[in-house]
């Protein structure tokens, strides 16, 4: 069983265990006596939604480009604060829902026997369980998707020795507390000016004893088990939460609570058991603890369950957070502590959202993925808006953050960041890698055209320089340069990731044009435009050149690398078609760790890709090392970013580290582009036997492979859709095996 689990309860938020349904969260502490459940409800954001765009941006954007073109970076850059950032300059946050309290009877904290607080990733039910005089209590928690609801079951072995109280919180912000019913409690309000209604409606049922509404809390006397359901809803998609809520907790009275958590078994496991990866040999597979596993990797001995656990926890994580229907993975996927969290726990599209969904296609979650699309079509008219009113221009665009309503406008005066324009372009690459993944025709013909729209803003966007069509301002996502003259500057022309995405976008909107037989004026125009895009360059040192000039970095180990996007995730450098700047972009990875970089989780699983892209086992093993040991909570495995003294415990939960890291460790084992599929490109010698079953191949295919002394043992191929592509076994020969299969058939190496 792969399982994340310690002796210990949760010391603070980020050392508990998340569970998640995709519309509920819930981090479970495990306190014996004064337990507490952190919860979430994904819609639960304050405010509701803003027009913020700055009317006096268009008429500036000249005067911008003027300043920029004649080096005036400063002066640009002032005139873009004033003229471009919304107002107000800020979204509102994605907020916490509140608490659950649970105050036990009869347990004393300090005489507790065989205490385990584990988290089963095969099941997504978390178990608390000890003994104290004798007596054997465990307790039990999963957020059911069928039922849309958290179920706390808590036993004991000996009959009437489970009383506690239950009560709701949320700070001091919000409408009100209450009984509703002789075993049900509420707590209710409003998310702020313009914001959604909520409610959340807690009920008890007990085998053996009673459960009471008194006031606002629920009293269980003497029972042999008892039954917590909550339900929570907002206004977001009902028009009446409380009504919502009563509905889901009476429906799911018909359930004992066997059957509640069967029914959620039964529901996750379609998700889970598409694939799997096994890291060791079976008999000589160990237990140890989350805490154990991180200590022995701090001291050099990463145990190889530690990223097997890892990549499953990865797996649980999107699972529960991003299902058909929900919203998208924020910041902190659907977990978030606070009211006002750090970065408003929203959707920074400049690379966070967007590591968010590495793992779906290759781990075979395509589905997991649909509510980022979702998010994507609610951004369209707000983008076209934007684009229209901000720049002049046709089509949609996004700048470097968005939310659940879908804005598209600028995002605080921050200078590295906030004036770039192509949130919404990357985030449409993900819409053609879901159809390269799954060859759903009907998925690209509702994608094509929000494709288009952003592919189009750039036709009216970009501007000449030097011979070559340029984004003008342009950044690179949050960093800084240094002029020939000393001064700072943020904003240019023409960056390389901006190039690099415009030609994923350019000729991802061609493919599906030819895909789906439409040769229009549009198409052969962005077909002109996208052979106009500079090329990337070398610079003299053999580094990638991030900027439209050879500048120097003010901050040479800086966490972003968004020159590299070409390496990964696009695949337009590589080892195999550019090897010169496949060397160029490994001198840029060289320098960057060298003064520092990697430093934070998401940053360091961007780097662990970048290096399996090289086929570079070595440094990829070592920067995930640096993942697991310097930014992960050893009792929960959560990504964190450190604080600036490198403190984990300071930090702030980003779950883009648990996502980048678990696609990164999939594709040290197997990677794949149209019509060629490598085996074991990455594979670190401190993995020399594995399997893994069910990772996806573009084209529409799974495979199954087994490895041992670090070569290939055997292989499967299952075709859901016709398939062609040639397979190398051996990274090292570069042998291709040419494999074509029917819709249905299997390819098997045995």
């Amino acid at each position: 069983m792969k399982r994340i689990w310690t002796n210990h309860p949760a010391g603070d938020w980020k050392e508990a265990h998340p569970l998640g349904n995709g519309k509920i969260g819930a981090m479970i502490f495990g306190l014996p006596v004064n337990d507490v459940i952190g919860l979430n409800e994904e819609t639960l954001w304050y405010g509701g939604k803003m027009d913020r765009l700055n009317p006096d941006a268009r008429k500036n954007l000249p005067k911008v480009r003027e300043l920029i073109f004649a080096g005036k970076i400063q002066e640009a850059e002032r005139l873009l604060r004033v003229a471009f950032t919304g107002c107000p300059e800020s979204m509102h946050p994605y907020q916490a829902l509140g608490t659950i309290h649970l105050q036990f009877d009869g347990i004393r904290p300090d005489d507790l026997q065989g205490y385990t607080r584990s988290l089963d990733l095969e099941n997504a039910v978390e178990t608390v369980s000890f003994t104290q005089n004798g007596v054997h209590y465990t307790r039990e928690y999963f957020t059911s998707a069928p039922d849309r609801m958290l179920v706390c079951r808590f036993t004991a072995d000996r009959p009437g020795s489970i009383s506690f109280l239950a009560w709701l919180r949320r700070e001091r912000i919000f409408g009100g507390t209450g009984k509703k019913d002789a075993n049900t409690v509420a707590l209710w309000g409003t998310a702020g000016d313009g914001g959604c209604r909520y409610e959340m409606r807690l009920r008890g049922k007990a085998d053996g004893g009673t459960v009471e509404a008194v006031g606002e809390t629920l009293i269980v006397t003497g029972a042999d088990s008892v039954t917590l359901t909550l339900s929570a809803a907002t206004s977001w998609e009902t028009e009446d939460p409380g009504a919502f809520n009563e509905k889901v907790l009476t429906v799911g009275e018909a359930f004992d609570a066997v059957s509640l958590k069967e029914r959620h078994i039964a529901d996750y496991r379609r998700y889970y058991d598409r694939m799997s990866l096994d890291l060791t040999a079976e008999e000589g597979r160990k237990d140890d603890s989350a805490p154990e596993m991180v200590t022995m990797a701090r001291q050099g001995q990463m145990p190889a369950e530690l990223p097997e656990t890892y990549f499953a926890f990865g797996r649980y994580l999107l699972i529960s957070c991003s299902r058909p229907g929900t919203l998208p993975a924020t910041l902190q996927g659907l977990w978030c502590e606070e009211l006002q969290p750090r970065w408003d726990s929203k959707y920074t599209i400049n690379i966070n959202t967007e590591m968010n969904y590495w793992p779906a296609e290759i781990c075979g979650l395509p589905d997991c993925q649909m509510p980022l699309f979702d998010l994507i079509d609610r951004m369209v008219p707000n983008g076209e808006k934007t684009a229209r009113e901000m720049y002049g221009c046709r089509g949609f665009v996004a700048h470097h953050n968005t939310n659940m309503f879908g804005d598209t406008d600028v995002q605080d005066q921050w200078l590295p960041g906030s004036y770039w324009v192509m949130g919404a372009a990357w985030l449409c690459t993900h819409q053609w890698t879901h159809y390269v993944y799954t060859k759903d025709l009907d998925f690209l013909r509702r994608a094509f055209p929000v494709m288009r729209e952003a592919a189009e803003f750039f036709l009216d966007f970009l501007v000449e320089k030097d011979g070559y069509l340029v984004t003008c301002p342009s950044v690179s996502p949050e960093n800084t340069f240094l002029l020939p003259n000393g001064e700072k500057g943020c904003n240019t022309a023409g960056v390389a990731m901006d190039n690099q995405i415009l030609r994923d976008l350019f000729g991802q909107c061609i493919r599906a044009a030819e895909i789906l037989g439409v040769d229009d004026d549009l198409n052969r125009k962005i077909r002109d435009a996208r052979g106009r895009l500079r090329p990337d360059r070398v610079m003299e040192d053999g580094r990638l050149m991030e900027w439209d000039a050879p500048y120097e970095e003010v901050e040479p180990g800086h966490r972003h690398v968004a020159h590299l996007y070409g390496l990964y995730p696009s695949g337009q450098i590589s080892v195999d078609e550019t090897p010169d700047l496949a060397a160029a972009a490994k001198k840029t990875l060289e320098r960057r760790i060298a003064m520092g970089g990697g430093h934070t989780g998401w940053s360091a699983a961007w780097l662990i890709n970048l290096y399996a892209s090289l086929r570079d086992s070595e440094k990829a093993y070592a920067m995930l090392e640096k993942l697991l040991t310097h930014s992960t909570m050893d009792a929960s495995l959560l990504d964190t970013h450190p604080s600036a003294k490198g403190d984990l415990a300071d930090g702030t939960f980003q779950i883009d580290g648990n996502f980048g890291a678990t696609a990164a460790i999939a594709r040290m084992i197997v990677q794949a582009r149209e019509g060629k599929v490598w085996l074991l490109p990455a594979l670190p010698a401190q993995w020399p036997e594995g399997r893994v079953r069910g990772l996806r191949l573009p084209g529409d295919a799974a495979i199954d492979l087994a490895w041992k002394e670090g070569k290939v043992t055997s292989f499967t191929i299952r075709a859901f859709h016709d398939w062609q592509s040639e397979v190398i076994t051996d990274v090292r020969s570069g042998a291709p095996l040419s494999i074509r299969l029917r819709a249905g058939e299997e390819y098997s190496s045995k």
